[in-house]
């Protein structure tokens, strides 16, 4: 795997991650690059702290609707804070997961600070969230962690495409940074 820094969305993204508000209860940066409708009105992990950090892709529709989809299934709203991964704060605060790991999976960083990815991260939630109870037990079959980590790269390899096909996002992202994922 290769290491390669995050990648600026604009000449102004350093600007935007220097641009940090400073309260007395938290900190916040603007998002360096825009993302989904559906991810716009997650909760924060600066507006909730001590919660489970669920890191995804905002600029995917896709993602961004299973992000939302997980916010609603936070019945007591009390578990899970999310991040886009293009959001300058990512990068301040897990420095440890570089750009390509973002870009591969999901990731959850429960409040012990363990990182949970792709895959292993959706097994986690399933012991996370009161709802998702039920899925445990077939999430945690021997020989199920292989082939769940198997079908979450596909889709996460190609989530751009599904994003496109069932989603209705257009060739392009509004920053047209994603472009390059649509020539499948």
């Amino acid at each position: 795997m290769s290491v390669q820094p995050p990648i600026p969305a604009s000449p102004d993204a350093e600007t935007q991650a220097a641009e940090t508000v400073t309260s007395a209860t938290s900190t916040t940066t603007s998002p360096a690059m825009p993302t989904s409708a559906h991810a716009r009105d997650l909760p924060g992990p600066d507006e909730n702290p001590g919660r489970d950090v669920v890191i995804f892709d905002g600029q995917c529709n896709a993602c961004a609707l299973a992000a939302k989809r997980l916010h609603q299934m936070d019945f007591g709203k009390d578990r899970l804070a999310f991040l886009s991964l293009h959001d300058p704060r990512v990068t301040q605060r897990y420095s440890d997961l570089t750009y390509d790991d973002l870009m591969a999976q999901m990731y959850v960083i429960d409040t012990e600070g363990n990182r949970h990815g792709g895959a292993d991260a959706v097994r986690y939630l399933t012991r996370r969230l009161p709802i998702l109870w039920a899925f445990a037990p077939m999430m945690h079959i021997p020989g199920t962690a292989r082939l769940s980590r198997w079908m979450y790269g596909i889709v996460a390899r190609n989530r751009y495409w599904i994003s496109r096909k069932f989603f209705g996002t257009k060739n392009s992202c509004d920053s047209d940074a994603c472009s390059i994922h649509f020539n499948k």
